[in-house]
């Protein structure tokens, strides 16, 4: 949604509306634009037919098409980007029509599509969200209907828990949006014939198409090259979102990267990662940026280490030939976990510009330590019973070979070479079939100089150590672990929590992270998704250490399934005298 400033404004109806009152630069052309950081490019144009498109108002009042004054000028002369000023009548008329955008979910059968890219569409459509022409299809090798389709996704479609007025008929209405075409995911034809019926439900509007692949990453290509080439907008924009995995190392993915760029701008693609569309880790910089009682302690100077948990308190049920290919350190820790860290440890950037974010994670990245095997920690669950109940191991699977040596569990220490984070340990750990399932961030403060109650907490100083946790799923919140009087006669101290527990602060339901994302590659926001750099300083970070498990086949370490995982872990914490803070710690 395009916003304004509050600042000063010039528009064409301070001129009343005479075109021979604006200055002289204003009027050696018919169509002006003026671009700024976050807002769409802005018009003004001296035909009334199209200066009536932008009536709208922004939040201060003023209408869209109004002039930024210190945009225009600089040091007294016009500054204007004159780059996508039409260049022909008909561009200037493509501007002037009504636009649609047409979804395209490639690989819609499968349950990526069925239980979230849906179901996010639809809660999207629900808000209001979705523009006013807009198509949703799905395209798959499975042979459905429409109305096939249409049952399918219906069974995973929700309401707002808050909001459920009109409920039904906004799902009837939405389905009535979506429709089905089967093709093969490398055949040009089948994607010519998906081409014609994305034009027929386009009417002769201007035509936006958003691909979304949720499709395995061999095929990637194959579906790139046929959308670009057979089923791309002539007119409009074009672009395809892409989920991980990324690759398997830095040279598969590169070559995907490279083969994506052969058919795609670096503009056109967005690969996603769902955790950055979690509402706690895009709280994380508004956080620390806007609140002066953090920035300042966001160094090494107060902190002790930092630690990034992730568990699940499930195996891999369902998923075992696409787990037994990539293990937990490629599936969770170098995308997830690190993009998580890229964002916390970031310098200040210099504005909330897509690229100025990106360049800032980039440079985190760039100046992280490669992994040792030394600082890192395997484990793969095995089979456990408890009571009547018995859990199975990590190759009872079937799709599992008996011998599989694939991580179910990695803990990681990490080191940033930089000013602000030299020395100090970023703790990593992910795991599958856990005891909990929690994604969350921990902050452990330094111990206080000279603590004049220090004989009050006897010899372990850790337990007078203040603690910020920033706890991403289930039961977002945020609470930071202060130490406290007890109410009473004499001197006895408590660890007390400062507690922001979203669900009783917000009772709106928080939104998927799915439907961020995906509004925002509607909107061409950047912000949130992984420039092809930051995936290379990524990767480079985790290869020789993915490459060294698999040449000298290490074994991991056995844990019980539903336990805290292997006992390796703690070892590894303490070699940099550190507990983890999820062992330990009272969540209420």
């Amino acid at each position: 949604m395009a916003t304004c400033s509050s600042s000063s404004f010039i528009s064409p109806s301070s001129f009343n509306n005479d075109p021979t009152q604006l200055p002289k630069t204003l009027q050696k052309g018919l169509l002006l634009p003026i671009r700024r950081s976050n807002i769409p490019l802005l018009h003004i144009h001296s035909n009334s037919h199209l200066r009536k498109q932008f009536q709208s108002k922004c939040s201060n009042g003023y209408p869209l098409n109004a002039v930024h004054f210190q945009d225009v000028y600089q040091n007294g002369e016009m500054s204007v980007d004159w780059t996508d000023v039409p260049s022909t009548e008909a561009e200037a008329e493509a501007e002037a029509k009504e636009t649609t955008i047409s979804i395209t979910v490639v690989g819609a059968s499968g349950d990526l599509a069925k239980k979230k890219i849906f179901p996010a569409l639809f809660a999207l459509f629900y808000e209001d969200c979705l523009p006013k022409h807009f198509t949703v299809f799905g395209y798959a090798r499975s042979k459905l209907t429409d109305e096939e389709l249409r049952n399918m996704i219906s069974r995973t479609l929700t309401c707002r828990i808050d909001k459920r007025e009109n409920c039904s008929d906004k799902m009837v209405q939405f389905l009535q949006r979506c429709f089905y075409h089967s093709g093969q995911y490398g055949s040009e034809e089948n994607f010519l014939e998906l081409d014609r019926k994305l034009k027929e439900k386009e009417a002769g509007r201007l035509p936006n198409r958003l691909f979304y692949l949720s499709i395995p990453p061999n095929i990637f290509v194959d579906a790139v090259r046929c959308a670009s080439c057979c089923a791309s907008s002539a007119t409009g924009w074009t672009r395809v979102i892409v989920e991980k995995p990324f690759g398997r190392d830095s040279e598969s993915s590169g070559e995907l990267t490279r083969c994506l760029k052969q058919y795609l701008t670096e503009d056109q693609i967005f690969r996603i990662d769902h955790y950055l569309g979690k509402e706690l880790v895009e709280n994380l910089s508004v956080l620390r940026f806007s609140n002066l009682v953090f920035e300042p302690l966001w160094s090494r100077q107060y902190i002790r280490n930092v630690q990034l948990i992730f568990s699940e308190d499930f195996g891999v049920e369902g998923r075992g030939g696409y787990f037994d290919s990539y293990g937990i350190i490629r599936d969770i820790m170098q995308n997830h976990l690190l993009q998580i860290l890229a964002l916390f440890a970031m310098e200040t950037p210099v504005s909330l510009d897509a690229e100025d974010i990106r360049n800032e994670k980039v440079k985190v990245l760039r100046s992280m330590r490669t992994l040792q095997l030394d600082d890192v920690v395997v484990g793969q669950y095995k089979g456990h019973t408890k009571g009547s109940k018995t859990y199975p191991s990590y190759t009872d699977d079937p799709t599992i070979p008996n011998h599989s040596l694939t991580a179910t569990f990695a803990a990681a220490a990490l080191f940033i070479d930089n000013a602000r984070w030299d020395g100090v340990p970023f703790l990593m750990k992910a795991g599958k079939a856990l005891h909990n399932r929690r994604a969350e961030i921990r902050v452990q403060f330094r111990h206080v100089p000279g603590n004049l109650y220090k004989g009050k907490f006897g010899m372990d100083m850790d337990e007078a150590t203040n603690e910020l946790v920033i706890r991403v799923q289930p039961d977002e919140a945020i609470y930071l672990t202060i130490n406290n009087k007890i109410p009473g006669l004499g001197m006895r101290l408590d660890r007390s929590n400062l507690n922001l527990l979203y669900k009783a602060r917000y009772p709106r339901e928080i939104p998927d992270a799915y439907e961020r994302l995906l509004l925002d590659a509607m909107a061409g926001e950047r912000r949130l998704f992984i420039r092809s750099d930051e995936l290379d300083a990524a990767w480079a970070l985790f290869t020789p250490l993915l490459k060294e498990l698999e040449e000298k086949k290490i074994a991991p370490e056995l844990y019980p399934y539903g336990s805290r995982g292997p006992v390796g872990e703690h070892y590894l914490a303490a070699k940099y005298n550190i507990r983890w803070g999820d062992l330990t710690s009272d969540d209420s």
